[in-house]
């Protein structure tokens, strides 16, 4: 069964087609990830299937419903968490969560999503002593007080070091397991490569690509990468004629290569044959942030 249906949406403001001819489903229980540009769309489509916004033309179809006239029942099965929130900084985490769960016919318990977010020790604590971390989480347990089918995620870990972002994955990996479906929009790449089980890559209101991250990181035909260390006595002269694009930074060579196996098998081969070690060798396939930057048209970084 799928839980969102979209085609041919279309959205215009003025002259500017913001959402042109969209089209793509989201089956239950999955992670869907919209990825694109700043003004490619996401914005627009995301406020159209959460029921904020109009649409000029097409069909949208979320959990059975059209978001545009579902009403009540359509929101008491979605749970929305946007990229910023404002809160009322005197109530407790423990108050806030509880009031936003009351809300709800079906809720989780307020004490038990406290826990889930891991802000166990703040629940008596004031929404205004929270650091910008834990707002982020207590965002997160407000999205999900009424048990959500449907969980819209904006940008959802904008601010987290690195060990809170992996802590976030987590928690959102449990909830697809339990068999929460989510949409996902993020600039971080590796967030989509690590929790998305399909991805939607949006340029000027048009969709460019959609698939699993393995399907858009192989579909566009991207060179792998190949790095190691030259060798003692070695120079960039020495080594053998590869059919990749090879740089070479000081002892740090990179080998963008789209016959990885070929250019590996001449570079070990010619290693042994020298008698001498490749350090730090690696061979790395395509990521999803290349097949990103390649779709959307938009200058590749290095990395």
């Amino acid at each position: 069964m799928d839980a969102i249906v979209v085609r041919d949406l279309r959205r215009a403001y003025g002259p500017v087609r913001a959402v042109d001819g969209l089209g793509f489903t989201v089956p239950a229980g999955q992670v869907f990830a919209l990825l694109g540009p700043n003004g490619a769309g996401k914005t627009t489509t995301v406020e159209i299937l959460e029921g904020y916004r109009r649409r000029d033309g097409g069909e949208v179809r979320v959990l059975g419903f059209d978001p545009a006239t579902g009403g009540r029942a359509y929101r008491e099965r979605i749970g929305v968490v946007l990229q910023s929130a404002g809160f009322e900084e005197e109530f407790t985490v423990r108050e806030l969560v509880r009031l936003q769960a009351s809300l709800y016919p079906r809720r989780h318990d307020p004490d038990e999503l406290i826990d889930l977010v891991e802000l166990t020790g703040k629940r008596a604590t004031k929404v205004k002593a929270l650091s910008g971390g834990q707002r982020r989480r207590l965002d997160l347990a407000l999205g999900l007080a009424g048990a959500p089918e449907l969980l819209f995620l904006d940008e959802p870990t904008t601010g987290f070091d690195p060990a809170a972002r992996h802590r976030a994955w987590a928690l959102i990996g449990r909830l697809r397991r339990l068999g929460t479906t989510i949409l996902l929009t993020t600039h971080y790449l590796e967030e989509a490569q690590e929790l998305a089980d399909r991805v939607a890559v949006l340029r000027s209101g048009r969709l460019v690509a959609v698939g699993t991250p393995d399907e858009l990181r192989s579909g566009g035909r991207l060179p792998g990468r190949i790095t190691f260390r030259l060798p003692p006595g070695a120079a960039a002269g020495d080594l053998p004629a590869l059919t990749g694009d090879v740089r070479v930074d000081g002892r740090e060579v990179v080998v963008d290569t789209r016959r990885t196996v070929a250019d590996a098998w001449l570079l070990t081969g010619w290693a042994v044959h020298a008698g001498v070690d490749l350090a730090d060798l690696a061979v790395s396939p395509p990521t999803l942030e290349e097949a990103y930057l390649a779709l959307t048209g938009e200058a590749r970084g290095e990395h």
